[in-house]
């Protein structure tokens, strides 16, 4: 049933004639003693965190107002111990959505301040409005009815306003039910105020003892200019473009390296900081090589790898920083990696001697295969493998499979190196540090995990979700993780502190594919609402939305100038979008934030308030859509921008109807 058409059919609880026959289960309350309070509503609340995925978010809007009245009512007849410990058990539940009302409830500890308190005058005197389709309601009520919770049901009745639509589940965002619930004429920001923590979004300063090294090797190289047939102008050096990207680090207000630790340069010996600097110098040539896109001077080159005969067992596809290799992991368990260079996989030889070895990168090359293979095969998991994730540098490579554990690979040897156990069910997804060293899983346990290389438990739990963590994806300084879950929401973790410090919410649907701007300040996210929506990390605040897909999303990825964003999808398109399209102001101007206007004459990109106009814009595309690049019935399950702004993509041929 169309959403207008269910909203016209809305109804308050309290004219249902049925609701009469709930109440017929309430006795009187006055004598209800402090511990049916506590667990009763202790009971209600486990209820609702074991409930299905498609009615949590619902079920969880009834939790705030029905904890406030819990809460005044043991304070209200003189049973202030118990309600502090009411307080202190279930107040964390609240703080991140709640947080003002809930230290301004917490104050209460005395019957009179019931009466004469603000805040909870409020509560007492105006009915709390709610918004729930009638088959999560009848849920609710069957539950409350069938346990004789009779203290929450004269709550309801007497507290709460509760309209029903029709419908299993009402398909809005977070923001959308906020407006919806509440106290008429009293709103409050709590969201809005939770995200303007202070966020640190700017680059992580080289390490002292790398850069120094790197400047000397460029200074003994003498950093001879490149010739280019487009740009007649002379080339800035590999020594400049070095220092200039060392005053762009530094003009950011960054993290200090000792925030987040890293194995430290100068203790990995020669071989390591030898590497270290020539995947440095490395860099440094993609940026001068790198093709600057725009809408309207240069769209990007795709490059698309089709994979055929996978029998619909192909899960889930990585590609290396490099392009050199690609991964795919499949539903019998194992791993593939094939080279896209157009030359044969050689893994070094199983019968080295270290004394062999005289430390250089390069002396390991003539103890590689001589015949090399196409493809590698890595066996290990148990289950289907569901996330993958290479290295920067591209000799590591880790993968998460239903088997509850995450693995590293070495894509020298071609062998399993580490076994992770930790997570209680399926991990979805999983994503490496774009510094190297650490990597991030995502799980159906509602978790996100923090782990390093090194050891084989986590580092830190990121819990929070209401439902499955779908997907994972690192701040490109390493002092941020964030995740996308079937809540329908995205947050921002600080790693160190492992706390919660953005909630994104907006989507409609499971979210799948997030994508961080090289510079740090934008955050693009997607799934199965079909829509992609644009956040400025600054201030927490969605600055556009994008329609054009007409299945789920499963990959972004943003150019490296950020100019322009690209997605993949089960309708087997890429598309490409313009990120500027619609900001009025110049989003460079704030290095803390891209706090934006949209132009709402020049961007369909705004949902309207009018619901009619709303369903009538759901099949068309939004004005910053660049150009469809339809595959040959391929689903698209990732893309990616090589350093120098090539695009690649990559999905399985599906023979079948799609």
């Amino acid at each position: 049933m169309l959403r207008h058409e269910s909203r016209s059919r809305a109804q308050s609880l309290s004219e249902t004639p049925a609701f009469q026959n709930y109440i017929l289960y309430f006795n009187d309350a006055t004598n209800v003693s402090p511990e049916i309070y506590h667990s009763q509503y202790g009971s209600f609340r486990a209820w609702i965190d074991n409930s299905l995925d498609a009615y949590k978010l619902e079920l969880r809007a009834l939790l705030f107002p029905v904890f406030v009245h819990v809460y005044l009512d043991l304070v209200a007849k003189g049973f202030q111990a118990e309600a502090a410990h009411l307080m202190e058990t279930y107040k964390s539940d609240h703080l991140e959505f709640h947080s003002s009302q809930i230290n301004k409830i917490s104050v209460i500890t005395h019957p009179h301040h019931v009466q004469e308190n603000e805040t909870a005058q409020i509560f007492r005197n105006n009915k709390y409005n709610l918004r729930l389709s009638d088959t999560v309601l009848g849920l609710c009520m069957n539950y409350l009815q069938e346990n004789k919770f009779n203290v929450l049901l004269r709550i309801i009745n007497q507290y709460l306003n509760v309209k029903t639509e029709t419908g299993h589940q009402l398909n809005t965002s977070l923001p959308e039910l906020d407006q919806a619930n509440g106290i008429s004429g009293h709103t409050f920001d709590e969201l809005e105020q939770f995200n303007k923590q202070k966020v640190y979004l700017g680059s992580r300063p080289m390490d002292s003892q790398l850069r120094e090294e790197i400047e000397t090797v460029l200074k003994e190289e003498g950093s001879p200019q490149a010739i280019h047939f487009v740009d007649p102008m002379p080339s800035p050096s590999l020594l400049q473009e070095h220092n200039q990207r060392i005053s762009r680090e530094q003009s950011y207000e960054g993290s200090e390296r000792g925030d987040i630790p890293f194995p430290p340069h100068a203790d990995n010996g020669a071989f390591s900081k030898g590497v270290d600097v020539q995947a440095e110098i490395a860099a440094l040539n993609d940026i001068r090589n790198r093709i600057t896109l725009g809408p309207t001077s240069t769209l990007p080159s795709i490059c698309f790898y089709t994979f055929h005969n996978s029998y619909d067992s192909l899960n889930c596809l990585s590609i290396s920083k490099d392009a050199s290799l690609i991964a795919g992991g499949f539903a019998e368990s194992y791993i593939k990696i094939w080279s896209l260079n157009g030359e044969k996989i050689k893994g070094l030889r199983s019968n080295i001697k270290a004394n062999y070895v005289n430390g250089t990168t390069f002396d390991l090359e003539r103890f590689r295969e001589k015949e090399g293979s196409e493809f590698k095969r890595l066996t290990g998991h148990s289950g289907p493998v569901f996330g993958l994730s290479f290295s920067p540098d591209r000799r590591y490579l880790v993968s998460c499979s239903e088997d509850k554990t995450a693995r590293l690979w070495s894509t020298d040897t071609y062998t399993n190196l580490v076994c992770y156990k930790g997570h209680n069910y399926s991990i979805w997804d999983i994503d490496f540090c774009p510094l190297g060293f650490y990597f991030a899983t995502a799980s159906h346990d509602r978790t996100a995990r923090l782990w390093s290389c090194d050891q084989i438990f986590q580092l830190r739990i990121f819990a929070g979700h209401l439902s499955d963590v779908d997907t994972v994806k690192f701040h490109p300084n390493a002092r941020y993780i964030f995740t996308g879950s079937s809540d329908r929401t995205v947050r921002m973790w600080d790693i160190q502190e492992g706390e919660t410090v953005r909630v994104f919410s907006g989507h409609t649907g499971t979210i799948y594919s997030l994508a961080i701007s090289d510079d740090g300040k934008l955050l693009a996210s997607a799934g199965e609402d079909k829509t992609i929506k644009i956040w400025d990390l600054g201030s927490g605040k969605c600055i556009k939305t994008m329609k054009g897909h007409q299945r789920i999303i499963y990959s972004l990825d943003f150019s490296k100038e950020r100019s322009i964003l690209v997605s993949g999808s089960a309708d087997s398109t890429v598309r490409v979008w313009d990120v500027n399209k619609g900001i009025t102001t110049d989003i460079n101007d704030n290095p803390e934030t891209l706090i934006s206007r949209i132009n709402m004459e020049d961007s369909s990109t705004v949902n309207p308030v009018n619901e009619r106009a709303k369903h009538a814009e759901e099949n068309l595309h939004s004005d910053d859509l660049i150009s469809t690049f339809p595959t040959k019935r391929t689903p698209v399950y990732k893309v990616l921008f090589t350093p120098r702004n090539l695009c690649l993509g990559a999905g399985a041929f599906v023979a079948g109807d799609l």
